[in-house]
Parts: structure tokens; C-alpha cells; sequence
């Protein structure tokens, strides 16, 4: 799926705003993942400490697009800021997804020439599903984005939300898919 699907009869409600919604509207492109569905619940792979990425499939890439980045934000966490889970940029626009795993901490999956950053956890690599005990359901927006140049100047130590800042002036297209998890423990 495209979107962040929030109409979704098996879904709880959640507490924090859709991030995307204040950012301008960009064109959507065809996302899909064998590991995770829009508005269904993220499997257990998937959430800390397994920490493995979703496999990620796209096409139909806007024209222009000169690479892509992948960001995965939890916009519920108990935070003013919500919670960065993963941020990978610089991937060439020549791939149509990634391998379930590819969001390492070695990065070793990435394709080349992608730079991935450490997320709020401080780990460099995807960290999975994670939300505090009795909290709230959370939403996990694994987001794909056609980006107009070839390599984002973002330092290898930034933070997720510099690199959101670039992606807006950036970005041709967006595409999410947001399961979502609730620890109940």
C-alpha cells in the first residue's frame, strides 16, 4: 500500500498526529512489503530486540528521481518528537527495494553508497517496534521517498530529523506503509 492508511476498521486509534499531513502533499509511487501491511500489525521479527528491517518493494518512481531514502518514525512516542527508528539516504535510484535485514547496524545490506544513521535509540541501524509498556498503540511509518539529486549533503552523524528537513525540499514523491504495535505488557 501507498498511504498512510488511517481509516482502517482493525486499527486502534492512536495518540499522536499523521506527521506527513503538515508537510506539502507530494505524489504517491506503488510501495509493498511481504513483511508488513498498511494499518496490520508489525510481526515480532520486526519490534526490538530482533531490530530486523522489513523487506521494502517500489516502482513507479517519479521522473527526475536521482536517488531514494527510507525512514521509519513512530509519530506516537511519549515525546514532544516522536521516535526516529531508521533513516537510510544516498540509495541509488536504480533500486526497487531492499532485503528484509539490509538495516543492520553494519549496513552491509545497503546498497552501495548508501549512508545510514544512528535513530533515537543511538543505534545506526533500524530499530525495531518498541513502544513502552501499557503506553498506546503505535504507528511505524516506513516511508520511501524519490529524492531530485543524486546525494543529499547530510553528515554521516546527523540526526533523522536533519535529514527529514532535507527530504522536504528534496522529495518528488512519498510512499508509506504503517503497521502499527502496542505492548500491552
Amino acid at each position: 500500500m501507498t498511504s498512510n492508511n488511517q481509516n482502517n476498521t482493525n486499527a486502534p486509534a492512536f495518540p499522536g498526529p499523521d506527521p506527513y499531513e503538515p508537510l506539502k502533499d507530494l505524489p504517491a509511487f506503488e510501495l509493498s512489503s511481504p513483511d508488513i501491511q498498511d494499518g496490520s500489525l508489525i510481526g515480532e521479527k520486526f519490534r526490538a530486540p530482533s531490530n530486523v528491517s522489513p523487506q521494502l518493494d517500489w516502482k513507479g518512481m517519479p521522473e527526475g528521481t536521482k536517488s531514494i531514502a527510507v525512514t521509519c518514525f513512530d509519530p506516537d512516542a511519549p515525546t514532544a518528537s516522536g521516535f526516529w527508528h531508521w533513516a537510510v539516504f544516498n540509495i541509488p535510484a536504480t533500486a526497487s527495494g531492499l532485503p528484509q535485514g539490509a538495516g543492520n547496524e553494519s549496513g552491509d545490506g545497503l546498497p552501495e553508497g548508501a549512508i545510514q544513521l544512528a535513530g533515537d535509540s543511538g543505534m545506526k541501524g533500524h530499530y525495531g517496534a518498541n513502544p513502552p509498556a501499557g503506553h498506546a498503540p503505535h504507528r511505524y511509518m516506513y516511508a520511501v521517498h524519490a529524492v531530485d539529486v543524486e546525494k543529499l549533503d547530510v553528515p554521516e552523524d546527523a540526526t533523522p530529523t536533519v535529514l527529514g528537513f532535507n527530504l522536504y525540499f528534496h522529495s518528488l514523491a512519498r510512499a508509506i506503509i504503517t503497521p502499527w504495535w502496542e505492548n500491552k505488557d
